[in-house]
């Protein structure tokens, strides 16, 4: 299995996205499912009109992720 490495990390957000869909066009996103996570961030979950999954962004990424995991994504802020 090949590593998931489609991921960005704003570091002065503190929010990270990781594409699960190769390209996500402009609007393609038309629902989100929010998560927070015992007040240390949120995971949101990007859908399509289909219900197919997107993409996850994460805020407050440095308490969410392992190091490693942000370390591999391309940095954008």
């Amino acid at each position: 299995m090949k590593k998931l490495r489609r991921g960005t990390y704003d570091r002065s957000a503190d929010a990270a996205y990781f594409n699960i869909s190769p390209r996500i066009k402009a609007g393609e996103a038309v629902q989100q499912d929010v998560h927070e996570i015992d007040g240390r961030g949120e995971v949101i979950l990007d859908f399509d009109k289909d219900g197919k999954l997107l993409g996850v962004e994460i805020l407050g990424a440095k308490s969410l992720l392992r190091p490693s995991t942000l370390k591999q994504a391309k940095r954008i802020g």
